[in-house]
């Protein structure tokens, strides 16, 4: 028997790459699929292959952008398996990579609308069946891209919120027994095919495959008691990502003025700003303050 026998999971955007991939590995690990996908075919395919591999699955080729469609996911669940005990958000729109004074809002408005609506949606569908049954996991796919990666504002934002979504929702859910975990990935699909910056951090060699055992094992009971965590694995690496806290020191003042501010950063402060994003990069005044001197 399997590690997921007798569960059934719902993985949207699992007609290729990451998504397919989570659902061959969970669909062999003895769950019943539900493989959602907006292009029917592909989502049809991944279904047939895993009916004649021995497995269940059944296709559904709803937006996970509509709350209604979001719904009926869970519903086909519901009807074809008698229950949902996974729910893997994964269905998102990749970076179309343009700087800020480049980006166009209705294609921003798409990303957000699938990368974080569409998460909302389908998790707000799925916990409330959850709650009701006792118990059930959710795993959100969010992305490395959210400490920051140049040209893709609008996705890292999706993919930050996505991040936040587990943090809270894990809180909320912990006590009625729905764990709450979110995982970044790192694979070669057309995502990142298609972007020549995440082409500078992944290889073909990394393929999605790597990454579904993660997804079985967050969906199992093996992890019974591990909730609110954000993990990224790469293939060969494994990690949890720390979680947004505040830095010490804590100054305190009664009342903060400009004056004050500008001496708290120009003192203390200083020492302890942050590098940001992907890259790590150091804020304009510690570079300056770094530098070699030209003679």
């Amino acid at each position: 028997m399997g590690i997921l026998e007798r569960k059934a999971v719902v993985i949207t955007g699992a007609g290729r790459g990451l998504g397919e991939a989570y659902a061959y590995h969970a669909a062999r690990s003895g769950a019943c699929v539900v493989v959602n996908d907006i292009d029917g075919e592909q989502a049809e395919a991944v279904a047939d292959r895993i009916v004649q591999q021995g497995g269940r699955a059944v296709a559904s080729t709803a937006s996970v952008r509509d709350p209604e469609q979001a719904n009926g996911i869970v519903a086909l669940c519901l009807a074809e398996f008698g229950r949902i005990d996974g729910l893997v958000n994964n269905a998102a729109i990749g970076p179309h990579e343009v700087l800020p004074w480049e980006e166009d809002s209705c294609a921003a408005r798409d990303v957000i609308e699938v990368n974080v609506l569409g998460v909302l949606h389908c998790g707000i569908a799925a916990a409330k069946v959850m709650r009701a049954q006792g118990g059930g996991s959710i795993v959100n796919i969010s992305s490395g891209s959210s400490f920051g990666q140049r040209r893709g504002g609008a996705y890292s934002a999706s993919k930050g919120a996505v991040a936040s979504l587990t943090y809270s929702w894990a809180l909320d859910l912990e006590e009625v027994g729905v764990r709450v975990n979110g995982v970044c990935p790192l694979a070669w699909t057309r995502l990142v095919e298609r972007s020549p910056a995440a082409q500078l951090r992944c290889t073909r060699e990394r393929s999605p495959d790597l990454v579904a055992p993660l997804i079985t094992y967050l969906l199992s009971d093996l992890s019974d008691g591990i909730t609110g965590q954000l993990v990224r694995c790469t293939g060969d690496q494994l990690h949890i990502v720390r979680q947004p806290a505040i830095k010490e020191p804590v100054l305190r003042c009664a009342g903060w003025d400009t004056e004050d501010i500008a001496a708290a950063f120009g003192g203390i402060l200083d020492e302890h700003l942050e590098p940001f994003g992907l890259e790590k990069r150091m804020p304009a005044r510690l570079r300056s303050a770094t530098s070699c001197p030209t003679e």
